[in-house]
């Protein structure tokens, strides 16, 4: 039988939530109704996700939470405030580091916030005997429409979440049961004639409000794309070497929020604005090693690398020549192209000649090979 929770029993439960070191709590209907999934199947049938092929893997469960479980009844959605202590920004004029995303220079959310749903998860079957599901972000959960129906914000033009108290900066976690709890109401907020974060992109990456074509999102290019990066990508991406946050940034909802309270979630020196110098010596256990207990180490050390090449192909600094030709014998052929790439925008054209004459033999990779011939015909236009 369905337990429907009082008013009070719902307020208790909030509370302890909030003990478990969460910053907000709202509930809504397990079943999003059919627009959410709407939305979403036109996102995949445009192509739009790119080569993320789980989004389609698993679309139908995706598109309403109720289809992946039928039991379901409500949505606890939780949010852990992220907010940073400085400008995100701050690195992205300087060529020689590398901009990491704000929230992967502390400990991996997935880790934190997921402890805290079991925990809580646990006390509501054994306060309620309902059953539950806990989820963040790896499961096929829509979590920002759960969280616009919650009431913890609303999902602005650039498609992430705002909240009018915590601004860009909310990490989500839910939990589904079979308790029926009462839903709060939907946030009214709004962005309004504001186009701050579509005018941010560097890459153009919104089609229009409300809608992105993630194969130009540099967070897809840098985090989620396993094949070589779209050389036409190549140069907007900048400095930017794990995710990107100007188009969270720059949101003017961010004047109210304020700066996180999870000591887990702090950045770590060493990934605010580190040397592109030192990242390009990362071998897979010093990779390994820098990330630990990151959200980034997930990325391995070979597509990191490669957005680190390119970050140093931007930098219009040939001190990075050297490095870059010990990288043409790198074993992963995905390092070795872009370090083609670099070179070809940090040497002259002599110079580049001369590297090709004495690399080319070596090459047996096809794509690599196609990249060297693309590059000496860059020069013959120039």
């Amino acid at each position: 039988m369905t337990m429907d929770l009082t008013a009070e029993q719902k307020q208790d439960l909030i509370n302890f939530a909030l003990e478990q070191g969460f910053d907000v709590i709202r509930v809504t209907d397990a079943d999003l109704g059919p627009i959410p999934g709407e939305r979403f199947e036109a996102f995949l049938k445009a192509g739009y996700h790119g080569d993320m092929d789980w989004l389609e893997a698993r679309k139908e469960w995706r598109k309403n939470p109720v289809e992946l479980w039928r039991d379901a009844k409500s949505a606890l959605v939780l949010g852990l405030n992220y907010g940073p202590d400085q400008n995100p920004l701050q690195h992205i004029s300087n060529p020689d580091v590398g901009v990491v995303s704000v929230y992967a220079r502390g400990r991996d959310y997935h880790d934190i916030i997921k402890k805290r749903l079991k925990k809580i998860a646990r006390h509501m079957v054994a306060t309620y005997q309902g059953d539950v599901k806990v989820f963040v972000d790896t499961a096929p959960v829509m979590e920002k429409p759960l969280a616009a129906a919650a009431g913890l914000g609303w999902q602005g033009k650039h498609t992430n979440l705002l909240s009018r108290q915590f601004g860009s900066w909310l990490f989500l976690g839910v939990i589904l049961t079979t308790l029926k709890i009462k839903p709060d109401e939907p946030e009214t907020g709004g962005c309004g004639r504001c186009t701050a974060c579509l005018d941010a992109c560097p890459t153009n990456a919104f089609i229009s409000p409300y809608q992105m074509d993630a194969r130009r999102c540099i967070s897809y290019l840098t985090i989620e794309t396993r094949e070589h990066i779209p050389r036409e990508m190549r140069p907007l991406i900048g400095n930017r070497i794990y995710g990107c946050d100007d188009c969270l940034a720059v949101c003017p909802w961010n004047k109210y929020a304020s700066n996180s309270k999870e000591l887990k979630l702090q950045a770590k020196q060493e990934l605010n604005g580190p040397s592109l110098s030192d990242l390009l010596k990362l071998d897979d256990a010093s990779f390994r090693e820098l990330f630990r207990g990151s959200a980034a180490k997930r990325l391995g050390r070979n597509r990191f690398i490669r957005n680190v090449i390119i970050a140093t192909g931007n930098s219009a600094n040939n001190v990075y020549v050297k490095q870059l030709l010990d990288l043409l014998r790198d074993p992963a052929s995905m390092v070795r192209l872009a370090a083609v790439w670099a070179l070809g925008r940090l040497t002259s054209k002599t110079q580049f000649e001369n590297v090709y004459s004495v690399n080319i033999g070596n090459e047996l990779d096809p794509a690599v090979v196609e990249e060297w011939q693309l590059s000496l015909k860059e020069f013959e236009n120039e």
